[in-house]
């Protein structure tokens, strides 16, 4: 029996431009020293990106990308087709690397190699909407001499960061730090990661706030400070609400953290078809004589930040509603100042009206190490060859 195992050991999340690393290890399990030694003809290991889509919603254009169903019929039995058995279109497919040929495992032995391919910076991000989905898979493919080629899958996660096709230009920066004698000052290229943190932390930075005024057609409601418009992955959304400065009481507000996903035109299945809207999370409260509050909405480290392809488009928003009042709302200080013990008594019933805002706001990757910790996706997967 050979035991063949693929792990990524630095987890399942990877930024794109990154060198995803794999340890393929195969082991000859049988315990039996007199029985004869296990031999694999060779070991191939690709990495795939499988796209799907809802056929209600999505037509593909017809691309030399091969279907599911095509690459099964273009491969036999003994090659190595990484995409055979998946659904969708493959949109990404790495060219192959050959682990070894001709490999002799004696009882008890194990044998590791590993695998490491740079994932495209063009490549679209790992994504589960409504009408598109991308997903990454590390496909390894093993066969025995005269046997049918079997393969182990491990899933993974790419977050895309657009604008690191070149890095060269940010090693190229000199870096202001104080000198030090006792250390070694010699320069280090910076990799794609520590470059992709870098213009992370650099854009989602906190700069000047932004201050919206909230008004409808009979006065104003409210003023919203807005402390910056960027964020990444995992970040909490902080903003503060004012309602002195309003002259329209506001009975409540909920502001929800949503995504849109559009699709292009060219792939719509209806020409009036509209966009979809994902909701994450939502923030409600009662604010009727409230003078002032704020709102924390934090990103989830498991969604999608904003993105383009030649499919879909994905965008993020904060969606407001405002449920104000049409009429005046008297307030506790109303009540007579003598020392004694009042109780106010709100309405029974007010006459509302509901007012809608929808602020776009931009969401950035976070350091794939984070994004892994909160993951389902398992790092290994193994299969069992038997000899007969």
């Amino acid at each position: 029996m050979l035991e063949v195992v693929a792990n990524l050991p630095r987890g399942p999340v990877f930024l794109a431009g990154e060198t995803l690393c794999c340890d393929v290890t195969f082991t000859n399990t049988s315990t039996d020293n007199q029985s004869s030694e296990e031999i694999l003809a060779w070991s191939s290991v690709q990495i795939i990106c499988q796209c799907t889509v809802s056929e209600s919603r999505v037509q593909l254009p017809r691309t030399n990308a091969l279907s599911t169903e095509e690459a099964s019929t273009t491969g036999c039995e003994t090659s190595f087709v990484p995409n055979k058995g998946e659904r969708g279109l493959t949109v990404l497919c790495t060219k192959p690397k050959i682990l070894f040929c001709d490999l002799k495992l004696a009882p008890g032995v194990t044998r590791s190699y590993q695998y490491e391919e740079v994932i495209p910076t063009d490549a679209p991000p790992s994504f589960r909407g409504q009408a598109v989905k991308y997903s990454y898979k590390v496909i390894v493919g093993t066969q025995r001499l005269e046997k049918s080629t079997k393969m182990v899958r491990v899933p993974f996660r790419v977050l895309v960061l657009y604008g690191l096709n070149d890095i060269s230009v940010y090693n190229e920066t000199e870096e202001i730090a104080p000198s030090n004698p006792f250390l070694n000052n010699s320069r280090k290229e910076n990799s794609v990661l520590d470059v992709g943190l870098q213009v992370i932390s650099t854009v989602t930075a906190r700069k000047a706030p932004h201050s919206y005024n909230i008004a409808n057609a009979r006065g104003k409601v409210a003023r919203f400070l807005l402390f910056k418009q960027a964020y990444k992955l995992g970040e909490d959304i902080v903003g503060m609400f004012d309602f002195e400065v309003g002259t329209v009481p506001c009975v409540q507000y909920s502001v929800t953290l949503q995504s849109e996903e559009k699709i292009s035109e060219e792939c719509r299945r209806k020409p009036g078809q509209g966009t979809a809207i994902t909701s994450y999370v939502k923030h409600q409260e009662m604010c009727l004589h409230t003078l002032r509050t704020h709102m924390n909405i934090p990103i989830p480290l498991t969604a999608t930040p904003g993105f383009m392809t030649d499919i879909v488009c994905q965008r993020w928003r904060l969606h407001f509603e405002f449920v104000t009042s049409l009429d005046e709302v008297s307030r506790p200080d109303s009540l007579p100042n003598d020392g004694e013990e009042h109780q106010w008594q709100g309405a029974t019933t007010i006459n509302v009206e509901t007012m809608v805002w929808d602020l776009p706001i931009k969401v950035f990757p976070t350091n794939p190490i984070h994004a892994s910790s909160v993951t389902l996706m398992k790092t290994s997967a193994l299969i069992n060859m038997a000899s007969s």
